[in-house]
């Protein structure tokens, strides 16, 4: 009896491996696409964005604006590449378009603390009239609260901790944790577009800046003490730096499919954003920078993280480097690499263009 009943038991093991193996075939190949889909199970998580109201930067909030899954309580205006009055009006009018009137924009100091660095005159021009870019006038103004009293404060709510998203300088930031030192541990995530790791800087990009540092990226270079003072606080940090970014070039077919499939208002607004830069993407020199920066923040799958000790440097020469220290405990995840495809579902995904 037992000779006739092992074939059986044999087959029977053989179909329910089958099985098995169908159905983790299936799981992964639709894996990346569940990814890429906003998951409402927990809640919404509260972001607030620091930002310094470049049109990437606006693509990046815009995304995070129509994540079901994030809510954007707040938005503070860092001096960078717009100037702050006209970037917290730009702020605004898109937050205008979103119809979120309810979330608070806060003005930050128009210059930095540690030294007089400042983006290109041309590149300041075009992010503060963004030309090329239809968006509604404000309908409010900015809170007279400056923004590093407000994060001072709200950052330092034990009862109510939040993820922060810095995409520019890092100036309101290092302003808040030197009032309230407690509140860097508090944060649950730190997600900071900034840096040059194991790549080079872009100072010198475009020709626009004549320079011999060739190893600091412009977040990071314009306030280099306040990114000093971020980078020792203890906060829960994921840099997303040019090692990252710089493997997610936005081409024309990404172009065109918004320009074909965008319908809502914020997916017309990254059309337009992404038409006024028609030229550079064509070329080749157009980057996910500060939208990546966003995407890792709501799905830390889009890139690959290594723990990592980092130092900045205020030298001249290397004002702003981003510093890998051997052999010492690490102060944060850096982002080496980063998945051109995953990106793309999970950004393209909230729009509705995919």
């Amino acid at each position: 009896m037992r000779s006739r009943r092992r074939p059986t038991a044999v087959l029977g093991a053989i179909f329910v491996f089958a099985v098995f193996q169908a159905f983790l075939s299936f799981f992964f190949a639709h894996d990346l696409k569940a990814q890429a889909r906003p998951r409402r199970a927990l809640g919404p998580r509260t972001v607030i964005i620091d930002t310094d109201a470049g049109s990437d930067d606006l693509m990046a909030i815009a995304f995070l604006l129509s994540r079901p899954d994030i809510r954007v309580e707040a938005i503070t205006v860092v001096n960078g590449v717009a100037h702050v009055p006209a970037g917290a009006h730009n702020v605004l009018r898109l937050l205008e378009l979103a119809g979120r009137r309810d979330v608070p924009v806060f003005l930050g100091e128009e210059t930095p603390p540690s030294g007089d660095a400042e983006f290109p005159a041309a590149w300041r021009r075009a992010a503060d009239e963004l030309p090329g870019i239809a968006l509604p006038d404000a309908q409010r103004a900015a809170e007279s609260l400056p923004a590093g009293e407000y994060l001072s404060k709200r950052l330092a709510d034990a009862a109510h901790p939040v993820q922060f998203l810095a995409l520019g300088p890092l100036t309101n930031l290092a302003a808040a944790f030197t009032r309230a030192p407690r509140a860097a541990r508090i944060l649950r995530q730190l997600v900071i577009m900034g840096g040059a790791v194991g790549v080079s800087g872009n100072l010198g990009d475009g020709g626009a800046f004549k320079t011999v540092n060739t190893s600091s990226e412009w977040n990071l270079y314009i306030d280099p003490g306040a990114a000093k003072i971020v980078f020792t606080s203890g906060a829960p940090i994921r840099l997303v730096p040019l090692d990252a970014t710089q493997r997610v070039p936005i081409d024309m077919a990404m172009l065109e499919q918004f320009q074909a499939r965008a319908s809502a208002p914020l997916s017309r607004f990254v059309a337009q954003v992404l038409a006024t830069n028609r030229e550079s993407t064509r070329q080749g020199f157009y980057f996910a920078w500060d939208p990546l920066a966003a995407a890792a923040l709501a799905n830390p799958a889009v890139a690959t993280f290594r723990l990592m000790a980092i130092e900045i440097s205020e030298k001249p020469g290397e004002r702003g480097r981003t510093i890998e220290i051997k052999n010492r405990r690490p102060n944060m995840q850096v982002a080496t690499d980063a998945n051109s495809l995953r990106f793309r579902d999970v950004f393209m995904a909230a729009f509705g263009v995919n």
